[in-house]
């Protein structure tokens, strides 16, 4: 089993690209804070959007593969999209896709870090966005450039670069039907928009969750009035707010107990996690920042890849009404606000799942307190269809030839709402959903960085797997 490519000039190609013509512009890239429209309500008057566009514009339109066109596509009233369309031997469709937005800057950034400021040690390349998604762009067309320089044939291929995915993909709908003739139907979809459970292999994502984010408010007061008089008589609203959440969530091993928020877990995953596990070890949540004596949920590694790829779980992402320590007083507070993030498996209906937290949280309130639980822009999760026997094995060569070891599946517990609206629209199409985000690369956290010698890698996989679609049938 050997990849069609020439191997070693392969890898000199994708070192020399990324060195001398990749990172400079993801450098650039991250230095934008092009943040996704729910974090930059002016997002058009301050321009960074448009900055990133054009940036990744300009540099793919000065790529040498023959035939290449990139256009910036702007729906009115909705973020612009990038549409890239290169001609092929056949005319077969592959779709690569990524997305150029970006989450918020968060706290916590290590001294001589920062969200905009690049910084390049050794194979890390720290900044946000750079591995969540900006470098997608860049490898999409590299990889094509790569089969362009070594003459494989490939089908015709479309790249679709987003700028609303962090923040749901809410435009991505009226493109998708907008472009629909220029993108065609795609056999292969490509994401580079996902994980890797190491750096040291090429790992395919077969399942994601979905998503359900909502905001809790329980208002028990006009105004805050002073503890001492108050409290004892007017039940706090931060204590109302964690009586309403026990009912969601038991509190001891943050088990979900709606009955509506569960899936059956397919076999194959099962079997899909277990491999994953042996292969990851104590990895799977070492990578973790953890506080001093602080450990994992799960009783062991295979049980932690399901709570975070088939299992629903709650986080709270953030909460209103309650001062800073520094300037709080002694006030019974009128009300708490908490924004709900809850994971989803695949095959959950994200909106059945809403209803039944809106049911669950707002009945019956204690006190009577008024409490109200307003869903915004539920996301569904995806399963992968069966893996096409010629799929997998382009993607065990691409990853034996650049990695030197086998290739992974597993699912992620992320969600990539675009692969829930392909995998409908597409039911035929194969998916090869990966991407760089391994271990401690902190996608939407602080510290986050790309890792480069994978990127490179990667970036020669893609191109391995698009030359073995052309020649799947023979």
């Amino acid at each position: 089993m050997t990849t069609k490519l020439d191997q070693p000039q392969a890898e000199a190609f994708c070192e020399r690209v990324w060195e001398q013509e990749i990172l400079p512009a993801l450098t650039d890239y991250i230095r934008i804070p092009n943040k996704s429209p729910s974090f930059d309500r002016a997002w058009r008057e301050n321009g960074h959007m448009d900055r990133a566009v054009a940036l990744i514009e300009q540099w793919c339109r000065a790529q040498p593969v023959p035939g290449l066109t990139v256009e910036v596509v702007r729906l009115e009233g909705r973020t612009p999209v990038i549409l890239m369309e290169i001609p092929g031997k056949s005319d077969d469709t592959i779709l690569l896709y990524g997305h150029l937005d970006k989450q918020p800057e968060m706290t916590g950034w290590r001294d001589g870090l920062g969200p905009w400021e690049p910084v390049r040690e050794g194979d890390k390349l720290y900044g946000r966005g750079g591995a969540d998604d900006g470098y997608s762009a860049f490898a999409s067309v590299a990889a094509l450039r790569l089969l362009a320089e070594q003459k494989l044939p490939h089908a015709r291929c479309v790249v679709l670069i987003e700028a609303a995915e962090e923040s749901g993909s809410f435009d991505l709908p009226a493109y998708i039907d907008a472009l629909g003739p220029r993108i065609g139907k795609p056999s292969l979809v490509v994401c580079l928009d996902s994980g890797c459970g190491n750096y040291e292999q090429l790992w395919t994502t077969t399942s994601l969750r979905g998503l359900v984010q909502g905001s809790l408010e329980v208002r028990i007061l006009r105004e805050g009035v002073h503890s001492g008089s108050g409290s004892g008589v007017a039940a706090s609203s931060f204590r109302i707010l964690r009586q309403l959440l026990s009912r969601i969530e038991d509190e001891r091993t943050g088990r979900i107990l709606l009955d509506e928020l569960y899936a059956v877990i397919p076999e194959q995953r099962i079997a899909q996690a277990e491999a994953a596990a042996a292969v990851l070890g104590d990895a799977i949540y070492a990578e973790m920042p953890w506080a001093a004596g602080a450990g994992p949920m799960g009783h062991d590694n295979k049980d932690r890849l399901l709570n975070r790829t088939w299992r629903p779980m709650l986080s709270i992402t953030g909460i209103d009404g309650v001062p800073a320590t520094s300037s709080a007083g002694n006030v019974l507070r009128p009300f708490t606000k908490a924004k709900l993030s809850m994971r989803i498996p695949p095959r959950v209906d994200p909106r059945r799942a809403g209803d039944a937290l809106k049911r669950a949280l707002e009945a019956d309130p204690p006190y009577g307190a008024d409490v109200t639980f307003t869903v915004s822009e539920p996301s569904d999760g995806w399963d992968a269809p069966p893996l096409a026997p010629w799929l997998d094995a382009a993607m065990q060569r691409a990853s034996q030839a650049f990695f030197g070891r086998p290739a992974m599946a597993f699912g992620e517990g992320g969600t990539i709402p675009f692969m829930g609206m392909l995998g409908e629209k597409f039911p035929e199409a194969q998916f090869l959903i990966t991407g760089v985000l391994g271990p401690q690369s902190n996608a939407h956290g602080p510290n986050e960085f790309l890792h480069i010698r994978c990127g490179k890698k990667l970036t020669a996989c893609v191109a391995s797997v698009i030359a073995d679609h052309f020649t799947r049938g023979s």
